[in-house]
Formats: structure tokens, C-alpha cells, sequence
């Protein structure tokens, strides 16, 4: 095999015409093979399969810098660089889904949130030229989907302003970032794609007219000096160059020979230039392309040769949202949905389909569709913006300063909060809960089962004079957590016995770690420690019962799938510190770190989320309280 003899890039440098479309062949049938075992993203990879090829046979990296917005595409890029032991991929101690800076030199970008990378090939550039590399070159990979957020033309701006400084952005158009892309930008590249490019009209032209008498040559040449109004006319790419960017393109994005011949034509270039090249999701692998909802975009463990799930799932938090919303829409004709170009991950496709036009996906721009849905709000409607956790981030502002400042009614709704796992350090949803406890007049609730995730997203849709959020983990959706009573608006899960006039722990579990919540107070109660547990529901505004009820209580320990800094635990000792209650406060959550990818459960024992590590600690807490500093206590916690 081809592949296996590629040990680093210039080791394709060797290779003839013929060679490389056999590798290429190798290296799509290396990853159907591969990723169906693992799982991961598998559609974006067999589409850059020639691309990336290409990229490492005209650029020399490390020393060039070939970087690649949102990084799902690089599995290619990882096999061209040495990289082909994927047993592990996104595992434990395995190769990263993304680009990753441990791995190899050849990985610049790991962030793994779209439309940043020509914002990083700007900087680069930059330093480039102050640093007179001018042996150095940049090459961005940006998809059509990417330049549909706001980053992207923010850097652009800055990019076509140095009309000397070179860069070469490469556009990898397969019409998709997760579903179709949308938008007038779309529309703009599927001229593109579908239009003859001027250059083929003129050399028509100039074979008509040179055997015209006469008139014949001096024709076209005026016509090949309006070349600027013909492109416009013919190819109208002339939103690229009046940016003051080189446009070369379209270019098939599967033919290796075009695209390395318009990649060096992009290098020798001495400023910044646009390679726009139309490429297939999922290109190679019948069931892939088939795939209309993604093209296969990410997969669990599939069947290498139908594409088919080896096991089904059981309900995920996800899909209870899914069918919560379209209830909803019947309900209130006032209710519409938002998407940051995940419409299916998000689980608004069958909210779509009942209610084609309440459903707005805004492309990859998270600060637009804040923005939008506080217009929405303000105009009568109640948007429901649904994304994951991770990408809230990027809307901040526009959360604090749109929506909050002007009291809009808009409910977000956050997919895979918590440690995710396998996707890594980007896209763990372990900040939210911290970055909103600033926010005046936001709710945000954390449910901890399905019913009541149905019960809070009902509860939010309600508010219409402040934002309200809901979150909840990835994957599925754990056994129901019944109440025993109430508390104010919290709901109580677990009561010490009623002889117990003082118990000793207030235990106050946040969102789907209720199970483990209630698995910590039994192994408490075996060392003869009394536990209330707690559900605030609600977890800010911190429910006004909930100081009187700490007060009754020894120790209060919170526990959260969320950053321990300024967290729901931070919040908590802040309230009761406002209330005058003086009582010893323990807060369980994530740490201030970056998490390796890994599984869920994994990471969980990494940090000791987990029952028995928290249960010691609270035994030795108590322990001490008590004045005993034994530690057979803690140790029995682990049994």
C-alpha cells in the first residue's frame, strides 16, 4: 500500500499522477474502515481526501502553516503527516479528532470553533512579513458553511487591505457545514459553481474574433480590458476581488493535477488570494453521500459496508427536546426556533418540518441569531435558540447586552452542557453555567430528567420579560429522579430520617448528576451521616428557601457538571453569605482546565466526579467537624 509508505509530506513528492489517485483511494477506504469503528467525522474527511493531498504537495509544512477552520476535516492531514494509528481516535491516550498541538508540529489550530481561521492565517501572515520570512507561506482551508459567520469577514476586511501580503485562502465549497448552507452567501458560491468562469469565454472569444477581419483583434482586446465587467457578467466572483482579493476558481476539488496547478498559482501570488474549490461530502462512501440530513457529517460505530448504527440508542436528552418543541408549536403559534447551522445535531428537524416557517437557521453565527432572536422577542414572538453549550460563548454579548439589557422573552436552549468527551477541550460545555451568573435577570435551569426537561422548557417559554435558559448534557437521557417533596421551588430527593433534628449535609445536586447525587447520600449514610439532597431546578436565581434551609444543616456540599469557578457552587456561597448563614460551603465541579478527550465517565474519575471521591471527601469534611481525623472513615466510603 501507497499509504503505509507515507511517513511525512514530502514523502509525496515522489509519487506520479497515477500514484496519487491510488492513494487517494486508499486513504478514503483507510478511514471508512477506521471510523466505523471509532466513530467520528467521517463525511468532511472523504471530501478533502485530494484537497489535503494537494496542500501538503505545494506547501512545506511545518515551515508554511496549512490551517484549517473548525479542524473536523483533518484526519487526512493527521494520515499525510505520520499519523495513521487511528485504533484509539478521539479515545483516551488515542489521536485527537481535531488537530492537536501535542500531537505534531504540523497542527497550528486546535480551538475547533468555525469561522476563526482566517483571523489565525491574518496574524501569521503578519508576523511573516514583520519578521521577513518571505520564504514562509500561509494557506487557510475554510469551508463554504465557515464563511457564513461574522468572523470570517471581519478577517477578510483586514486580509484584502494588505493587497501585499501573502496569503492563500482556500474556500473547500461542498454546499454544507453539518446541512445545506444557506444564505446570500450560498446563493453567491452556487453561481459560482453553476456559471462557465470567464476565462473559458474569453478563450472562445479570442479564437472567434483573431479570424475576424479587421475589427477582429482590437475587439478583444477591449473586451479583455472590461475583463472586470465580463467576470461580473459571466462569473460573478466580483464580491471576492471588489475586497481586493485574487480570485482563482472554481476548481474541482477532487482533480489533485488542477488543484496543486491553482494552488501554485495562488502561492506566487504577492498578496492575498481566494482558491475556490467545489468538492462532495462524504465522497467515495455510497451511504455517506446518500445521506441528505448530513452526509455522515459525524458517526457513532457504524457497519463499514451499509453505514448503519451497530447498536440504537435509547432516548437522548436531545431528542426529548426534540418532541418537547413540537408540542409547543402547536400549543403557541408564537413560538418559533433558531439554529446556528445545526438544525438536526440540536434536534429542531422535526420542528422544522412541522413549522417550516417558524424555524430560522442564521449559519454559523451565534452573535447574529442572539441579536436576531432579541428582534424576535421584542416583535411579538418567543424564539427558542437552540446550540450547544460550548458555542454559546461566542454570543455573550449579545446575551448580556441585546437580550438581558432589553428584557427580550428568549429561551436558549444548551445541547451538550457538561463534559462531552470524546470531541475534547473546545467543546466540553463546562463554561455557561459561569459566564450567565453575571447576566441581570437571567433564569437558567438545569434538568435533571427528561420529565422535567419537559416541565423547565415549558417554564422558560412562560418568561417573557427576561432571557431564560436550559441546559442539559449530551448523550442519553438517564432513568427518571422522582421527588419526595418540596422546598420552596427546589424539589427534594432525599430526607434524612425525621428523628434527625440537625442533619449533617445539605447536599444540592445540579442538573443529570442527581443519580450520582443520591449514590453519594447512601454511602454517607453508611458512615452514619445524615443528607438532605436537593434539586434547585432552578439554579439562578438561587431559590430564596434555600439559605433557611442550609442554616438547619452541618455542611452544604454542591455538586455540578459545570466549571467550579463562579459556578452555581460560587453563586450558592455568595447567597448564603448575603443571608448571614455561616455555614461550612464544599463545591464540587469541573476544575479551571482544558480536558484531554476522553469518554465522559473517564474524564468524570479524572476530575472525581464521581460518588466515591466525593463521598470521602465529605466523610473527612464531616470528620472534622466532628474533631475526628481517622481516616477509616474515608476509606469506607469506598466500598
Amino acid at each position: 500500500m501507497l499509504l503505509t509508505r507515507i511517513k511525512g509530506p514530502r514523502d509525496l513528492d515522489r509519487l506520479g499522477p497515477e500514484q496519487l489517485d491510488q492513494l487517494a483511494e486508499e486513504i478514503r477506504s483507510f478511514l471508512v474502515d477506521a471510523v466505523s469503528k471509532t466513530g467520528g467525522h467521517l463525511g468532511p474527511n472523504l471530501g478533502v481526501v485530494e484537497l489535503t493531498i494537494a496542500l501538503h504537495r505545494v506547501f512545506e509544512s511545518p515551515k508554511d502553516r496549512i490551517l484549517f477552520d473548525t479542524g473536523h476535516q483533518a484526519y487526512v492531514h493527521k494520515l499525510l503527516t505520520g499519523r495513521q494509528d487511528f485504533a484509539n481516535l478521539r479515545a483516551k491516550g488515542g489521536l485527537s479528532g481535531y488537530p492537536s498541538r501535542a500531537e505534531s508540529e504540523h497542527d497550528v489550530i486546535e480551538n475547533s470553533h468555525a469561522s476563526t481561521v482566517l483571523g489565525w492565517a491574518d496574524g501569521i501572515a503578519k508576523a511573516n512579513e514583520v519578521l521577513s520570512r518571505e520564504d514562509h507561506h500561509v494557506a487557510a482551508v475554510i469551508g463554504d458553511g465557515a464563511l457564513t459567520g461574522g468572523m470570517a469577514w471581519e478577517a477578510l476586511n483586514n486580509i484584502a487591505a494588505a493587497k501585499d501580503r501573502p496569503l492563500v485562502i482556500v474556500v473547500n465549497d461542498n454546499e454544507r457545514s453539518y446541512g445545506p448552507t444557506i444564505g446570500g452567501l450560498a446563493n453567491h458560491l452556487a453561481t459560482l459553481r453553476t456559471t462557465d468562469g470567464y476565462e473559458r469565454f474569453l478563450a472562445r472569444g479570442k479564437d472567434l474574433l483573431e479570424r475576424t477581419p479587421v475589427v477582429g483583434k482590437p475587439l478583444y482586446e477591449t473586451l479583455h480590458g472590461a475583463k472586470k465587467g465580463l467576470k461580473d457578467f459571466i462569473a460573478p466572483q466580483g464580491m471576492f476581488e471588489d475586497l481586493g482579493l485574487k480570485y482563482i476558481g472554481p476548481i474541482d476539488g477532487h482533480d489533485i493535477e488542477a488543484l496543486e496547478s491553482a494552488l501554485q498559482r495562488a502561492k506566487r501570488f504577492s498578496g492575498p488570494v481566494i482558491v475556490h474549490c467545489l468538492t462532495q461530502k462524504g465522497r467515495g462512501y455510497e451511504p455517506a453521500v446518500q445521506d441528505e440530513a448530513d452526509r455522515f457529517h459525524a458517526v457513532g460505530v457504524i457497519h463499514p459496508d451499509t453505514g448503519l448504527p451497530v447498536a440504537t440508542d435509547a432516548a437522548s436528552w436531545t431528542s426529548v427536546f426534540a418532541d418537547e418543541m413540537v408540542k409547543l408549536g402547536h400549543e403557541r403559534s408564537d413560538i418559533v426556533a433558531i439554529t446556528a447551522a445545526m438544525l438536526q445535531p440540536v434536534g429542531l428537524k422535526k420542528f422544522a418540518d412541522a413549522f417550516p416557517d417558524r424555524i430560522f437557521d442564521v449559519g454559523i453565527a451565534e452573535q447574529h441569531g442572539a441579536t436576531s432572536a432579541a428582534g424576535l422577542a421584542t416583535a411579538g414572538a418567543h424564539p427558542v435558540f437552540a446550540v450547544y453549550a460550548t458555542f454559546l460563548n461566542r454570543a455573550f454579548d449579545q446575551v448580556l447586552m441585546d437580550v438581558a439589557l432589553h428584557k427580550c422573552g428568549v429561551t436558549f436552549v444548551l445541547d451538550r452542557a457538561g463534559v462531552t468527551g470524546t470531541d475534547g477541550a473546545s467543546h466540553n460545555g463546562m463554561w455557561d453555567m459561569s459566564i450567565l451568573q453575571v447576566v441581570p435577570g437571567l433564569r437558567l435551569a438545569a434538568p435533571r430528567d427528561a420529565e422535567q426537561l419537559r416541565a423547565q422548557l415549558n417554564e422558560a417559554v412562560r418568561v417573557e420579560d427576561a432571557p431564560t435558559v436550559v441546559r442539559f448534557s449530551k448523550g442519553v437521557v438517564g432513568p427518571a429522579v422522582p421527588a419526595v417533596g418540596k422546598v420552596g421551588g427546589m424539589d427534594l430527593l432525599r430526607a434524612p430520617a425525621p428523628e434527625v433534628t440537625r442533619p449533617d449535609v445539605l447536599l444540592v445536586s445540579v442538573g443529570a448528576l442527581a443519580p450520582m447525587c443520591l449514590e453519594v447520600a447512601d454511602l454517607l449514610d453508611r458512615q452514619g451521616i445524615s443528607t438532605t439532597v436537593v434539586d434547585p431546578r432552578w439554579v439562578k436565581p438561587v431559590d430564596e428557601a434555600l439559605a433557611p434551609l442550609a442554616e438547619r444543616h452541618r455542611v452544604v456540599v454542591t455538586v455540578e457538571d459545570n466549571g467550579r469557578v463562579g459556578g452555581v457552587g460560587s453563586a450558592i456561597a455568595q447567597a448564603l453569605r448575603d443571608a448571614g448563614v455561616d455555614v461550612p460551603l464544599r463545591d464540587f465541579g469541573i476544575p479551571p482546565r482544558f480536558l484531554d478527550h476522553a469518554q465522559r465517565k473517564e474524564i468524570l474519575a479524572e476530575i472525581g466526579l464521581t460518588a466515591p471521591d466525593i463521598a470521602r471527601q465529605v466523610t473527612g469534611l464531616v470528620a472534622k467537624l466532628d474533631g475526628r481525623f481517622d481516616s477509616e472513615p474515608a476509606e469506607a466510603a469506598r466500598d
